[in-house]
């Protein structure tokens, strides 16, 4: 299943990108990845990441393109709770207990981009978000144990907006901020979302 959805998304990104003529660049990407998660509707400590991937883009005129890119990067958030243990009629506190929520992505942007000026751009687009992997990771009294997570979903949509400035004709800086209006679980009985920031460099191929 997975691998016919990122099929799929695949070949439409090569119908968008061979629909229209004009020189297509090819680059590669990386950066800081900073995530917020919501659970049952309670914001969880950020939890930061890197992403690195490829990119191409394909200018429909002067001042609009079409962005493609493949990435990878870790979602998740970060909580914790005072423990406690009756002993004997007291109740005594034990420390926190922490849990570490983890989601392993292959991302697949597609973005519009239009360009103010020749070095200057905005972008709005759909991060389809593949899970490789959801884990979470729990430090109690009892040790730390890590599991896999089921409830998240295969794939998770998250609209962006985004900035690009182009240094050079090969270097370039961009930022984008992606949106929790989805929910990333399969189920709502364990409301989930996440929104993310992701700010890096780029080189673009000549």
């Amino acid at each position: 299943m997975k691998k016919n959805i990122f099929l799929t998304t695949l070949l439409a990104i090569s119908g968008i990108l061979s629909a229209q003529s004009g020189p297509m660049s090819f680059g590669a990407k990386g950066g800081y990845t900073l995530s917020s998660m919501k659970y049952f509707g309670e914001n969880l400590d950020s939890k930061s990441y890197f992403y690195v991937g490829i990119l191409a883009e394909k200018p429909l005129s002067s001042k609009f393109s079409v962005q493609a890119e493949v990435l990878y990067t870790q979602l998740g958030g970060k909580d914790s709770y005072p423990g406690v243990q009756l002993v004997g009629n007291e109740i005594v506190s034990v420390g926190d207990m922490k849990f570490d929520y983890t989601l392993h992505q292959i991302q697949v942007p597609i973005s519009a981009k239009y360009y103010f000026i020749p070095n200057l751009s905005a972008s709005v687009g759909m991060n389809f978000g593949f899970n490789i992997s959801s884990k979470v990771t729990s430090d109690t009294i009892f040790g730390e144990v890590s599991g896999e997570s089921d409830g998240i979903k295969t794939l998770n949509l998250f609209p962006f907006l985004g900035a690009e400035y182009k240094i050079t004709d090969k270097f370039f800086v961009d930022a984008r901020y992606h949106f929790n209006f989805f929910e990333a679980n399969k189920s709502n009985a364990v409301p989930t979302k996440i929104g993310f920031l992701q700010a890096g460099v780029g080189y673009r191929f000549k």
